[in-house]
């Protein structure tokens, strides 16, 4: 199995490229948005170490950025209950799905936590920040300062790509990215 993960910035495409592959993908924000909803566990490590702040189940977007907003140091808080989920989540697709040709990681914090490994293909998503800042405005639930605050625990971008064996320029145009990965995959 190779392990293809794709990082970039934040808004850049990543999870669009990551489904064009046709294998399977680990969505890290999708299973965090899963955890949110379903995980009485987490919600209530969540509400033991912010006591201060008011929490609901199923654990709301809304709540989580305010209380970020709040004190940023939250995130720390609120990732260190929610990143041990998340990378045993990774364990068990990898585990499930180990016989397969590929597998693609879509995980934002893919260098930060220590998850790439030596034989990786490391895939760099860039894209236009004009081109970003529309689509994430485009998102339900967009704040931009919580995009400021998820961007200070990020490598910086010239890091992400200097680490990166390809780079797929993302113009948002299904069939340039399309011709990219497929390329990508030829060469792999």
């Amino acid at each position: 199995m190779i392990r293809i993960a794709l990082v970039g910035d934040i808004g850049s495409g990543k999870t669009h490229i990551a489904n064009l592959f046709n294998y399977p993908v680990f969505n890290a924000d999708f299973e965090v948005s899963k955890i949110y909803k379903n995980d009485k566990k987490c919600f209530k490590d969540i509400k033991k170490k912010m006591p201060n702040y008011d929490f609901s189940f199923p654990i709301k977007k809304k709540e989580l950025i305010s209380c970020i907003s709040f004190d940023p140091k939250n995130l720390v808080k609120i990732s260190n209950i929610v990143h041990p989920i998340v990378r045993k989540k990774l364990n068990l697709f990898l585990k499930k799905n180990n016989k397969k040709k590929y597998v693609i990681l879509d995980i934002p914090l893919f260098f930060e936590n220590k998850l790439n490994r030596k034989n990786d293909i490391i895939i760099f998503v860039h894209a236009n920040k004009n081109l970003i800042k529309k689509k994430l405005k485009e998102r339900n639930g967009f704040d931009e300062n919580l995009i400021k605050l998820l961007k200070k625990i990020q490598l910086p971008l010239h890091v992400k790509r200097k680490k990166s064996h390809f780079i797929i320029k993302n113009n948002f145009s299904n069939k340039f990215v399309k011709n990219s990965v497929k390329y990508i995959l030829d060469q792999i």
